[in-house]
């Protein structure tokens, strides 16, 4: 065989060769490629058939998916975060709707999800539940007959809408708050989360209850709202009619004025130093009397004719308007505006529109108040006869029953989250108890409304504490029932005295102390506060040098960061002791009179005192006191054992609620009767 032929067949065999390899490669891929969709085709039918078959529909044909069905059980918890702090790389939604805040969808989605199968449990607390039933109950005692009042109006303005097949859709909704947010110059996520923080109002009672009303109300004036061609007319002679430039002179006094425009009649050049001088409104009188210009069917009619009357460089007569006399003086007459013929039809449709908007706030009253007029309604709420006939309904409206449960659900979304916080606690508290097997009897709550009435002053001509003119006093003010305010307030500062009431015993050591910070010796000090060292420093070495008082003085108002020091020269309350600052008091305390303190750093400020003297106690003896101590001494270390207390009964609770995001225990304490104990401040009263 040549050399050629060899060659030719060595080819042949890796030309073969290279083909077998090619076709293993491709069975390969396309055995790996068969695996993959078989994985892909039983993991849609066997772990989830539903999506499966929705995913095979066309688009239209699916079912929409607003939440997954764990979240009709337990809701997933609303965020309060912004949405800005989400991740920069998620992609915008494009639509309308996808606009408004992550946290207004989330509300819609959960309120639709809990509409379909409402929480049976909304809390529980180291493993007890606390009912839907229950919750609404509480809500109702607090809160029933406000809501009810806002409840029957919704319902009217919801009938009213169903007699004009009337429908807000969830976009106009969307379109509505985002116009709002605008028009504070806010995003909808910030507008949303400011009314949740400052107004305490969620964002699906807001978009459900005010933006719906609103809404609602607007598209019942719209089909009353008609523009007449003379208000068509007068809107376009306004925007694009004549108009007359003028500068004005506004007064109160008559004679003054009148003085006035002689002077102007006299040298009509002088017009913008007189209104400069003498004119009492100031926003003109800075511009020397100019304003802008003043068009027809806008302002004040007598206002307008006289101005209109007027040629270019025309002194005005006075006119009258409220408590003011106005002077004015005519710079120019501006000519109409042309509009060519293409554009007047655009004009005069964005005209139309806003005359109806301008009527529609106006209408929408009127429409309210008309349906009330109008509307037949029985109160059952505080009417026993009607409740015995109408068990279960709270009132009926034009004939429709509105039932407890209606409501008590109502009272949930606008109250349930801020009274499921209390009930929490109530429980709380009652587990406490009956772990130390201790109760709250009519004894303790006696005793706790007499304490409350003797603290604020509330005595009978004998002194003693006078409970009927305070209970009536608290719940007028607060306007609350009696059992309610007992609930709220009275049975949880007996109880939490009730679980300290070992804790807060008055030792000797406390009464010695407490009658040194009360009636034992002061000492007067002048102090100079400020932010760094070296400013300390500073100011330190200038004092040390010019040792008197009138140069300490000086300094404190030239240098201190404490408002008390640096009004009053460095004058400040005298430092006793055990008030607080223990840093302050030692070292106040070591000084002499006319002595310079060093320098004290205490909560990243440093202070530099100057003593001027020390008071002269005027109780000797702690026996001529002892009662008055015990009493001022026990409530403040009740009080403190109380707050230390529930923070700990908080930190150690097992509380989940399912009507907002988990929030760690022991993160809030109640106020008990409005009382708090805050931080000592720098110098005490």
């Amino acid at each position: 065989m040549s050399g050629k032929e060899s060659q030719t067949g060595t080819e042949e065999k890796l030309k073969l060769t290279e083909q077998s390899r090619s076709l293993r490669k491709f069975i390969l891929s396309m055995t790996a490629i068969g695996l993959l969709a078989v994985t892909y085709v039983a993991r849609l039918y066997w772990t989830a058939p539903e999506q499966a078959e929705a995913q095979q529909k066309p688009t239209q044909f699916r079912a929409p998916q607003t939440a997954a069905p764990v979240q009709s059980t337990t809701p997933e918890p609303k965020l309060t975060t912004n949405k800005t702090e989400e991740s920069p790389t998620a992609p915008k939604a494009s639509s309308t709707t996808s606009r408004v805040s992550q946290a207004a969808i989330t509300a819609r989605t959960s309120s639709s999800v809990t509409e379909t199968k409402k929480l049976k449990v909304v809390a529980q607390v180291n493993g007890e539940n606390i009912s839907r039933n229950e919750l609404a109950q509480a809500c109702l005692d607090r809160y029933g007959k406000e809501t009810l009042e806002g409840y029957l109006n919704k319902r009217l303005i919801k009938q009213a809408c169903e007699k004009h097949q009337i429908v807000i859709s969830e976009e106009q909704l969307d379109r509505e708050i985002e116009r709002m947010a605008k028009k504070f110059g806010m995003s909808v996520d910030r507008w949303l989360t400011m009314l949740q923080q400052e107004r305490h109002i969620a964002p699906d009672q807001y978009r459900n209850e005010h933006m719906w009303i609103n809404l609602a109300l607007r598209q019942l004036a719209s089909r009353e709202i008609e523009v007449s061609p003379e208000q068509l007319t007068k809107a376009f002679e306004s925007e694009f009619g004549p108009k007359v430039k003028v500068r004005i002179i506004a007064h109160s006094d008559l004679t003054t004025i009148t003085e006035l425009r002689k002077q102007a009649l006299a040298e009509p050049e002088q017009f913008g130093s007189l209104a400069k001088e003498h004119s009492e409104d100031q926003a003109s009188a800075s511009a020397r009397g100019l304003i802008p210009p003043i068009g027809k069917h806008v302002g004040d009619p007598s206002l307008e004719a006289e101005a209109f009357s007027l040629q270019e460089g025309e002194i005005s007569e006075l006119v009258k308007i409220a408590n003011q006399y106005i002077l004015m003086k005519c710079e120019k007459r501006i000519p109409s505006t042309y509009i060519a013929p293409q554009f007047k039809v655009d004009a005069e449709a964005r005209l139309r529109d806003k005359i109806r908007e301008q009527n529609l706030e106006a209408a929408a009253g009127r429409i309210f108040q008309r349906l009330q007029a109008e509307a037949k309604i029985q109160s059952v709420y505080e009417d026993p006869s009607l409740k015995e006939s109408h068990p279960g309904v709270v009132a009926i409206l034009n004939g429709q029953k509105i039932t407890v449960r209606e409501l008590a659900e109502e009272c949930i979304t606008r109250y349930g989250i801020d009274v499921l916080e209390g009930e929490i606690n109530r429980k709380l508290l009652s587990l406490a108890l009956t772990a130390q097997n201790k109760e709250v009897v009519q004894q303790d709550i006696l005793a706790e409304i007499k304490r409350a009435a003797d603290s604020r002053g509330y005595l009978d001509d004998s002194g003693q504490p006078d409970v009927k003119g305070w209970l009536k006093a608290v719940t007028s003010k607060d306007d609350v029932t009696v059992d309610i305010y007992v609930k709220d307030v009275v049975w949880p500062s007996a109880a939490l005295k009730k679980l300290v009431s070992e804790d807060a015993k008055i030792a000797e050591e406390d009464l010695q102390r407490g009658f040194e910070s009360n009636y034992g010796r002061r000492v007067e000090v002048m102090a100079i506060v400020l932010n760094t060292q070296r400013q300390a420093n500073m100011v330190w070495d200038l004092a040390n040098n010019n040792s008197n008082d009138y140069f300490f003085g000086q300094l404190a108002e030239q240098y201190s960061i404490e408002p008390v020091s640096r009004a009053n020269q460095g004058k400040v309350p005298p430092i006793r002791k055990h008030g607080g600052q223990p840093i302050v008091e030692e070292e106040a305390f070591r000084l002499k009179k006319g002595e310079l303190s060093g320098i004290v750093a205490v909560g990243g400020k440093y202070i530099i005192m100057r003593c001027t003297g020390h008071t002269v106690p005027v109780v000797e003896s702690i026996e001529d006191v002892r009662d008055e101590l015990v009493s001022y001494l026990s409530e403040r270390k009740t009080h403190s054992a109380m707050t230390v207390k529930f923070d700990d009964i908080r930190q150690q609770a097992d509380v989940i609620n399912f009507l907002r995001p988990i929030i760690p225990a022991g993160a809030s304490v109640p106020a008990l009767n409005g009382s708090s104990l805050s931080s000592p401040q720098l110098f005490q009263k």
